[in-house]
């Protein structure tokens, strides 16, 4: 099959950008082939077998660039299952990855036309159902996660909620490794953390939520759903890298009516290398058709790999036109403190969720105080004052940086 077709313009297939390193003794454009080739119809040797039903099915490489290592790949939507994240990844993030023709390939974009997209079920929320349940318009939310991750009790860890809550935040989350230990059961933490919930709601006039971690096996991670929202939770937790997109597709297929926030833990595996595996975009893209409403994207600044040429795109992408599904709110966390707030707002704009964990239990005047710091640090930039001249009236501020600037 002859699949290179250059300067065809794709109308409603699915593109797929790679990187791409030959491997020793193969030409560029042999590697491109067996690429399409294996992500598609084909396979290492012509075949008795190839009907002229499949042949209609072949792939087209209409761009290629020998000296950047970059190709795009238009594949007909016939070869996708309607629905399906996880066919998507079979077929372009699979088998191609240990083939011997390629040193190095990533998969760095992915572009799908809105009668694709729109086969998916996409956010129940998204941004404007976010802000909605919090009752708040403009500015960007403020969430934590309980820190130690794991080692606190049921109620040491419904405690450490309280008090950020208190402080001014508007999240509490669990962290990606805390789930039913012996020592915090998750029914337990669920009661104890949403009874606290509903003490700082009825004390400071907000909306708070718990974001509690139900990440386990499916059928486990649909009871621990469904007691969530028993006990009156509007928030759960999945651990998507690790779950699988399959798990994370039946519980948002439940149609259960709570927010699903998305953990990217495991995720630098394979998006890390810039020459090889899969990029954080094209996870963001699938974690969106799949139906998240909110998806860990990086800072930028911070303890996380990753520079704003990377993570700015994802925060575009999850905003941007995808057939009919919503958009999805962009998390900013690790290692944040108040003096990262006027670069990440900058960058990334007011449709962000900020989350702090040592940033706020950290202070050196506890998890109030330091929830105070943040939420001081995000008034000050809404405002359009600098932080050292917001920290002269305001104590809990003037710590942080002095601490952590």
């Amino acid at each position: 099959m002859e699949l290179l077709k250059k300067g065809y313009k794709p109308k409603k297939e699915v593109v797929a950008s790679f990187y791409v390193e030959p491997a020793s003794g193969i030409k560029f454009s042999e590697a491109l082939e067996s690429i399409a080739k294996e992500s598609s119809i084909g396979t290492w040797t012509s075949l008795r077998t190839m009907t002229k039903q499949a042949k209609k099915l072949a792939p087209k490489i209409f761009y290629w660039s020998e000296k950047k290592h970059l190709a795009k790949i238009a594949y007909p939507q016939a070869l996708f299952e309607k629905g399906n994240v996880v066919q998507i990844l079979s077929s372009l993030g699979g088998n191609i990855y240990g083939m011997k023709d390629v040193r190095n390939l990533r998969w760095f974009d992915v572009e799908m036309p809105e009668t694709f997209c729109n086969t998916f079920k996409g956010p129940a929320f998204g941004i404007k159902g976010v802000r909605k349940h919090f009752k708040v318009k403009h500015r960007p939310l403020l969430g934590t996660i309980v820190k130690p991750k794991v080692g606190l009790t049921a109620k040491q860890h419904a405690k450490v909620a309280y008090n950020a809550w208190l402080g001014g935040c508007d999240i509490v989350k669990d962290d990606e490794n805390l789930a039913d230990m012996g020592f915090n059961r998750f029914e337990r933490r669920v009661k104890e953390t949403l009874k606290m919930k509903e003490r700082a709601e009825s004390l400071t006039g907000e909306v708070k939520a718990y974001m509690p971690n139900i990440s386990a096996p499916a059928d486990e991670m649909l009871k621990r759903a469904k007691l969530v929202k028993e006990l009156g939770g509007s928030y759960i937790m999945i651990d998507i890298i690790a779950c699988g997109f399959s798990a994370l597709q039946y519980i948002r297929n439940q149609d259960l009516g709570m927010i699903i926030h998305a953990h990217r833990a495991g995720h630098a595996t394979f998006t890390r290398n810039p020459k090889h595996g899969i990029s954080m975009l094209v996870v963001a893209k699938l974690a969106r058709l799949a139906g998240v409403d909110q998806l860990h994207i990086g800072t930028a600044v911070g303890k996380m790999h990753g520079s704003k040429e990377e993570v700015l795109p994802i925060h575009k992408a999850l905003s941007e036109k995808m057939g009919k599904l919503k958009s999805v709110v962009s998390v900013c966390s690790g290692g944040l403190h108040p003096g990262h707030v006027p670069a990440l707002l900058k960058i990334f704009g007011n449709n962000i969720i900020i989350q702090a964990g040592g940033g706020i239990h950290g202070h050196k005047l506890g998890t109030i105080a330091g929830a105070r710091a943040m939420k001081q640090a995000i008034e000050t930039c809404m405002q359009g004052v600098s932080l050292n001249e917001y920290a002269k009236t305001h104590k809990e501020l003037a710590i942080a940086l002095k601490q952590w600037c």
